[in-house]
């Protein structure tokens, strides 16, 4: 069977197409320029990308992990950028696999799309409440791939992940590794929340499901290693993944939110004291997914990674 993954240079995208080369699937991989031996290049993803030389390849199933996302230093682009990328221009490529033939889309969406900072944990059927341009660009992005689904006979599968780390990890948790890794003190031993993330070999496997179940057409799932966290802990762990131990100082969450305030970096000091956790009971019960990794397990090999990536043995 020929599977499409899109965006394949990303760090879900090349964990993904490893494992499907592994199990069998003829894998296709597009990117936006300067292919390499086994990719395709298509150009900057918008409302008119020709896509035509892919699809040409009897794909059955398409991953699409290609988006534009915030980049390393948080600096987000304009709300047109995000729109003619992640919305006209998934929705243009998912128009293009429907005349193909192209039996399955699945859509690599983001929690955001549900909002930040709930107490309670996230459900797949809470309204949405995006609060950002690239968040907004993810939900007009689904309803539209809904909409085309109820049009076609191409059926559509949508993941909402959290925060996924692992090896090749990129951005705000590879920031986190490296200042773990310095062992200095960190202000967050008070901060009281709860987050999920999940190991890309946990999200890998749920895409894996979803590519090929019967009950997956037409739903959408929140993902998670289903071990809720609050930062401090999370810090814990990752010190104890990196061999040593953390050095949290207990700094009232208030003063955090002053200094955040004064710096000019109050969004992201509510990010790092939020909760943002989700429920994956759905997923579970519908496609008896279960996450095969634990927390344990995904930082072990993230550390793992990291400390070859630096040399640190």
């Amino acid at each position: 069977m020929n599977a499409l993954i899109t965006g394949a240079r990303g760090f879900v995208a090349i964990a993904l197409g490893k494992k499907l080369d592994e199990v069998g699937f003829k894998v296709i991989r597009s990117t936006r320029a300067n292919a390499r031996a086994g990719e395709i290049a298509v150009g900057e993803m918008d409302a008119t990308t020709d896509w035509s030389q892919v699809l040409s390849r009897d794909i059955a199933i398409v991953i699409h992990t290609a988006a534009k996302v915030p980049d390393s230093s948080g600096q987000a682009e304009s709300q047109a950028a995000y729109h003619l990328a992640n919305t006209l221009g998934t929705l243009n490529l998912a128009r293009q696999c429907a005349a193909s033939g192209v039996k399955r889309f699945i859509f690599l969406s983001s929690i955001k799309v549900l909002g930040e900072g709930r107490d309670q944990p996230y459900c797949a059927d809470d309204l949405a409440d995006p609060t950002d341009a690239y968040a907004i660009s993810k939900w007009k992005a689904e309803q539209g791939l809904m909409q085309i689904a109820a049009e076609t006979d191409m059926e559509v599968v949508i993941l909402r992940p959290p925060l996924v780390y692992g090896p090749g990890v990129k951005g705000n948790f590879l920031r986190l590794l490296q200042t773990v890794e310095r062992r200095l003190p960190l202000p967050f031993g008070t901060i009281c929340n709860r987050r999920s993330l999940i190991y890309v070999g946990n999200l890998i496997h749920a895409i894996q499901i979803c590519m090929t179940h019967p009950a997956a057409a037409g739903k959408t799932y929140l993902l998670s290693d289903g071990d809720d966290v609050s930062t401090p802990e999370l810090i814990r762990r990752i010190s104890t993944a990196m061999g040593h131990s953390a050095h949290l100082m207990p700094i009232p969450v208030q003063w955090m939110k002053w200094a955040g305030s004064l710096l000019g970096k109050r969004a992201a000091v509510d990010r790092l004291i939020g909760s943002l956790a989700v429920d994956i009971a759905p997923i579970q019960r519908e496609l008896g997914w279960s996450p095969p990794f634990s927390m344990a397990e995904g930082l072990a090999a993230t550390a793992e990674w990291y400390r070859q990536r630096e040399g640190k043995y």
